[in-house]
C-alpha cells in the first residue's frame, strides 16, 4: 500500500473557479458515485491490471472504484481534504492507492502509467495551463497505454489538436461530446 506524504501547504490558484477543499472538508463523498463511462471502461479491462493516474482525483470517486478492481492508483489533487479523504478510505479498505497533493499547473508525473484518467478537471484551468498539463501527461503513458478524458465538449477539439501534434502516435478509441479516450500506438 502507498502512503501519503504532504510536503508543503498548497494554495488554490486564483484562476480556480471553485474551492473544492472547502467542499470536501464539509461533505463526505461530495461528488458522488464514479463516472459511468469510466466504470464501463475499467470493467472491460477485466484481468488486465494497470497502473492508473487519476488527475484531479478529489476524494477519490473514480480512484477508489478503480483500486477496488485491483489496479494500482495514484491520485493527485490540489485539495488537502480531498487527498486526506482518499487516503483514509484507501487505508480502511487496504487499497493500493497513493495520494499526492499538488497543483496541476506545475505537476509532472514521476513515471509512466498504463492509464491516465482526467475526469472533469482540465476545464478548471486556463486554456494555456490545461494544454500544457495535457502535453506533460501524454509523455507519461506506457506503450499501448490510455488517456481517458471527460471535460467540457467545447475543449475536446483543442485536446484533439494537441494530441495530433504530439511526437507520439495515438489512436482515438472513443470521442463523443465531452469524452475523448485515446490509446498510445
Amino acid at each position: 500500500m502507498f502512503h501519503l506524504g504532504i510536503r508543503a501547504i498548497i494554495r488554490y490558484p486564483r484562476s480556480m473557479p471553485f474551492n473544492y477543499d472547502t467542499l470536501y472538508k464539509s461533505t463526505p463523498q461530495a461528488l458522488g458515485a464514479p463516472t459511468g463511462i469510466f466504470v464501463d471502461f475499467f470493467e472491460r479491462l477485466q484481468h488486465r491490471k494497470q497502473s492508473v493516474l487519476d488527475v484531479g482525483c478529489g476524494q477519490g470517486r473514480d480512484a477508489l472504484f478503480i483500486a477496488r478492481l485491483g489496479h494500482r492508483v495514484v491520485g493527485v489533487d490540489i485539495s488537502a481534504h480531498g487527498i486526506k479523504d482518499l487516503t483514509a478510505a484507501a487505508k480502511a479498505e487496504r487499497l493500493n492507492i497513493k495520494g499526492i497533493q499538488a497543483d496541476l499547473i506545475s505537476f509532472t508525473p514521476d513515471r509512466l502509467f498504463g492509464i491516465i484518467l482526467i475526469d472533469r478537471t482540465l476545464h478548471m484551468l486556463s486554456k494555456q495551463n490545461r494544454l500544457s498539463l495535457l502535453r506533460r501527461l501524454l509523455d507519461h503513458v506506457d506503450e499501448q497505454g490510455w488517456v481517458l478524458i471527460a471535460d467540457e465538449a467545447s475543449n475536446i477539439p483543442d485536446f484533439a489538436d494537441e494530441i495530433a501534434n504530439h511526437s507520439l502516435q495515438w489512436r482515438t478509441d472513443f470521442a463523443n461530446g465531452g469524452y475523448l479516450f485515446i490509446q498510445k500506438q
